[in-house]
């Protein structure tokens, strides 16, 4: 972006995400002097900042829901947002495989993002090859679902990538075949200490969970099915003492399901959730000692 002259003859710009001066003479300042942060000009540099702000998250929260609900994403789709920084940035280095005529991801061709253009999506391959792939659509797998997900973190550190999109790096739980593991997770969090009911639910919606009747949920979308997962924080006045419950799962609409049937997503995503909130809880002495 260029400079901008403001009223004071002072000369301005954003500069990684903040509003930065110069002299009319070019040196730049620590800081915006007063006089040039009261500006129109200014003023408008820093709405311009703000929306740029809300634009990033927005970008990086729809290419986690995609992640998140295994939606087949059109590669027309990437082509037409690769020009946006944010986009780009959200997308850039993430593990993709294509999705065949019968909407199925083929989880054994994966590959790193590089580029989206009308030739085609291009991807560096496990080999380490710089290819371009021309499938219609592709989908951004949940790393619960990529068997090779150490190695893939491995040659992600080796080739220094960097994922906008929390996707590989991402919390995982394997849920357990055995009854009585599946039980001791689900009550693994639970029990978690708050002085004040206000303080767990603003963590919850502080890391993007939505809080209702009591509950934090985490909504995941998979095999064609909505499924929530929920760990109850607690109702009344939000100064009251409050504890973190145990995880459990509904459907659509809001009816009990077995956690042994949920899927893999719906339950890596539903600990993550709970072990977060358990997280935060208050920690007596004696626990940390």
């Amino acid at each position: 972006m260029g400079w901008l002259t403001t009223a004071s003859g002072h000369e301005v710009t954003v500069s990684n995400g903040k509003v930065v001066a110069r002299t009319n003479q070019g040196k730049l300042l620590k800081s915006v002097p007063k006089v040039v942060a009261e500006d129109e000009v200014v003023a408008g540099l820093k709405q311009l900042v703000e929306w740029l702000d809300r634009h990033e998250a927005s970008c990086r929260a729809e290419v986690d829901r995609w992640m998140i609900r295994s939606l087949p994403v059109p590669a027309k789709v990437l082509t037409e947002v690769w020009a946006d920084e944010a986009w780009r940035a959200a997308l850039t280095d993430l593990v993709v495989v294509p999705v065949d005529k019968d909407g199925r991801a083929r989880l054994d061709e994966p590959g790193f993002l590089r580029d989206a253009s009308a030739a085609g999506l291009g991807m560096v391959n496990l080999d380490g090859d710089t290819v371009r792939i021309g499938a219609d659509r592709v989908a951004i797998p949940h790393p619960v679902r990529l068997d090779d997900l150490d190695d893939l973190r491995e040659f992600a550190s080796e080739l220094e990538l960097r994922q906008g999109t929390l996707q590989l790096f991402r919390e995982v739980w394997r849920k357990p075949t055995d009854p009585g593991q599946l039980t001791a997770e689900r009550h693994s969090c639970a029990g978690g200490q708050y002085v004040q009911l206000r303080h767990l639910t603003a963590r919850a919606t502080s890391l993007g969970y939505h809080v209702r009747g009591g509950y934090a949920t985490s909504r995941v979308w998979e095999d064609g099915a909505a499924m929530s997962a929920t760990v109850w924080v607690g109702s009344g006045e939000p100064s009251m003492e409050t504890h973190t419950g145990e995880l459990a799962f509904a459907d659509s609409q809001g009816q009990a399901v077995d956690p042994a049937t949920v899927g893999p997503i719906t339950w890596s995503e539903g600990m993550r959730m709970a072990a977060a909130l358990y997280a935060g809880r208050v920690v007596k002495q004696e626990d940390q000692a």
